[in-house]
């Protein structure tokens, strides 16, 4: 679903604490988006040991809509709902109940529908700003791979396949998320609305003739997503097509689907994610097709078996568990990032981490990082050339260039003191044609601070996220 702005910080909350919804109590909120709320609850009558006791509320009202939008969000519900009758599996998250207030008494509440989904403790977005191992990769696109898997069997597309919809349970393991915009297949393909996130759309998607039903849906929508997901998860987050929007990225990604330019995937990613992720980001459905998730999990597994230290398979619990998440809030209203299975793109919030200033290294003294100069004929360097000095950025959210860059220079193996890390900074690539979105926050001398492109340091300190 396309991202909406948040609410404001002063609008009325819909579900104060306190309130009850069936045989829920809310804690509070956890999240918000265009479309939907999602509020922390627990069972009101804990003595109940039929169901989870804390859950996510996921509210959906539709009060001042136009009947159109009205309708669309009844169905997205009516989709979640049915998708979860009809296929569960462990790799789904886990719808609880659904039902429809009656409030006349509050008009903003009156009719809106309500899905009661089990909590997590995070999304893949959130593991992705502090790093994942090969590891720990493994098992998360494993697990990626089951729940589309099972989805396509069950003849259902998700649609909206990213990070923010790959969920960690509290047990560790991963579920797919929201799926209003799921799409039923007749056949070998269904019709949906033209939306979606994006980054994550396939080429072909843009070119698709909208009829009656909506725009033709496949299942190769999810690989290509898949392949983008991949490449983020073994590059630390960075995407496989350059650009510093939305649309650009998407403008990239035409022009490879198109012929006019070269798939270059980040040199951070391993040979084997590598080329499963260059399969899954064939340019056209015709060529994605034959990459089912049924045989790229065949592949994982294979390749799985045949390392060395394979004792822990794909799928199952390993014996050394994902890191524990940080939470994020922001003030002065608590909305964390993290936490729940319902969250989805109708709920992406904006956060910040609460963090000591400075924040020290795991020795008690200030972090450090050396400076990397991709560029070989500057690297054994000792005069300082300015051909070889690098620029610290002003800011991290506005273009790497000439225009935003501090008067300190830096050359390659200079050593700078680090305060935190910023992971959705603006991608940077370098001349090896690595590709990050995450950025260190420098200390110069004196009040000054900068800010150092991740892809220029070889460097990955322990660090909190600036606030």
């Amino acid at each position: 679903m396309l991202q909406g702005p948040p609410f404001p910080e002063d609008s009325e909350e819909l579900l104060p604490a306190g309130h009850r919804v069936g045989e829920w109590t809310v804690t509070g909120p956890i999240g918000e988006g265009a479309w939907a709320t999602v509020y922390a609850a627990h069972r009101t009558d804990p003595g109940n040991d039929d169901a989870d006791d804390t859950v996510a509320l996921k509210v959906l009202p539709t009060a001042g809509l136009a009947p159109r939008q009205a309708r669309q969000i009844a169905e997205a519900a009516r989709r979640e709902a049915e998708l979860a009758r009809t296929a569960p599996h462990p790799r789904l998250v886990r719808l609880l109940d659904a039902l429809v207030l009656t409030a006349p008494d509050q008009p903003s509440l009156d009719g809106a529908t309500v899905l009661v989904m089990e909590r997590a403790r995070g999304t893949l977005r959130d593991l992705l700003t502090t790093g994942v191992d090969e590891t720990e990769g493994t098992r998360i696109v494993t697990g990626i791979c089951e729940g589309l898997a099972h989805l396509h069997r069950s003849g259902w597309v998700h649609t909206d396949l990213k990070p923010e919809n790959v969920l960690i349970g509290t047990d560790g393991e991963v579920r797919l998320s929201d799926f209003g915009l799921a799409v039923e297949l007749t056949g070998t393909h269904g019709h949906g609305a033209p939306m979606g996130t994006p980054d994550y759309l396939p080429p072909e998607r843009w070119q698709e003739p909208l009829g009656e039903h909506g725009v033709k849906v496949r299942t190769s929508a999810d690989i290509w997503a898949l392949g983008i997901v991949i490449h983020e998860v073994f590059a630390a987050g960075g995407r496989p097509f350059p650009g510093t929007t939305p649309t650009a990225r998407c403008a990239a990604a035409q022009q490879y689907a198109e012929g006019r330019a070269a798939l270059r995937l980040a040199a951070a990613v391993p040979p084997f994610w590598r080329a499963l992720a260059a399969d899954c980001l064939a340019p056209t459905h015709a060529a994605r097709a034959p990459h089912t998730a049924e045989s790229l999990l065949a592949r994982i597994r294979a390749h799985h078996a045949d390392r060395p230290d394979s004792s822990d398979r794909p799928g199952q619990r390993p014996r050394r568990t994902l890191r524990p998440l940080r939470l994020r809030r922001r003030y002065p209203r608590p909305r964390p990032r993290t936490a729940l299975l319902a969250l989805a793109s109708c709920a992406t919030v904006a956060a910040t981490v609460t963090a000591l200033w400075p924040h020290p290294g795991p020795s008690g003294q200030p972090a450090h990082v050396r400076v990397f100069n991709a560029e070989r004929g500057c690297q054994d360097r000792t005069d300082r050339d300015p051909q070889c000095s690098l620029g610290l950025a002003v800011d991290p959210l506005r273009p790497y260039t000439a225009d935003n860059v501090v008067p300190v220079r830096v050359w390659h193996d200079d050593t700078l003191d680090v305060d935190c890390q910023l992971p959705t900074g603006l991608p940077v690539i370098n001349e090896e044609d690595l590709t990050s979105t995450l950025w260190y926050r420098i200390r110069l001398p004196g009040p000054t601070t900068a800010w150092l492109p991740a892809v220029r340091t070889r460097d990955r300190p322990a660090l909190l996220r600036c606030p």
